[in-house]
């Protein structure tokens, strides 16, 4: 089974230092991440949906091997609350399809004021094609239900493992793959903060229990203040292998 562990975009002024030398210009960034990763998960999806011209550049500048996975546009998770989606699937499904085998999964992050509701999600999940793996990240908290679990288990579509402040950290796997957003370990705040080791060594022994059931996993660190994403990310996947 396979283990892809990387962070939640590449592209951080505050990661110069860290993963790309001083001053290195926007457009180098990913060339630097690729030195390092064999994943990501883009998140400038969510706040404007690429062109198809884009997703087929990256099929050709990503190296084989390499996975991404994509955040579903908030006009649809956030602005819509998954009514009448047809529109964006379709806009999601010419992208994912330009991407080719460098695609991984689609993350559908739901609004934290968009509370539990079963029919319309059973919708949109049926909606979704056969060959588009996702995983859902519910943030408010009546999500968290047998009933849930359930349905998105009947589908093979993920549930978001999440671990960050005020998110509950339930594991439950409810697809083919495993998907882990690690947001950070601050309680207090999301996005900041660094893992200690032990924490993430815990990580580690869940992954490996995932991947003995024949699952392949997905780690993604939110953590980019500081650039403590970038060295959890690397410390994991060290720890893994």
């Amino acid at each position: 089974m396979s283990i892809f562990i990387g962070t939640s975009g590449w592209s951080y002024d505050h990661w110069q230092g860290v993963l790309y030398p001083e001053k290195t210009p926007v457009g180098k960034r990913l060339g630097y991440y690729l030195q390092r990763f064999d994943t990501v998960e883009l998140n400038t999806s969510f706040y404007r949906w690429p062109k198809n011209e884009t997703f087929a550049g990256w099929r050709e500048k990503l190296p084989d091997g390499f996975r991404l996975s994509l955040k579903a546009p908030r006009w649809l998770t956030h602005y819509g609350n998954l009514s009448n989606p047809e529109r964006w699937l379709d806009k999601v499904k010419e992208g994912w399809h330009e991407l080719g085998d460098r695609r991984a999964i689609l993350l559908v992050q739901l609004s934290p004021r968009f509370a539990c509701n079963y029919d319309r999600l059973a919708r949109f999940l049926d909606l979704l094609p056969d060959w588009m793996p996702t995983v859902v990240e519910f943030r408010h908290p009546s999500w968290h239900q047998d009933a849930i679990y359930d349905l998105l288990e009947s589908r093979r579509v993920g549930y978001c493992i999440m671990s960050g402040a005020g998110l509950p950290c339930v594991l439950r796997a409810t697809a083919p793959f495993v998907y882990i957003r690690l947001h950070g370990p601050d309680w207090h705040s999301l996005y900041g903060g660094s893992y200690s080791d032990d924490d993430l060594r815990w990580w580690a022994d869940r992954i490996r229990e995932w991947t003995a059931q024949g699952k392949d996993v997905y780690a993604y660190f939110n953590n980019d203040i500081g650039g403590h994403a970038v060295w959890n990310a690397l410390t994991l996947r060290a720890l893994v292998q």
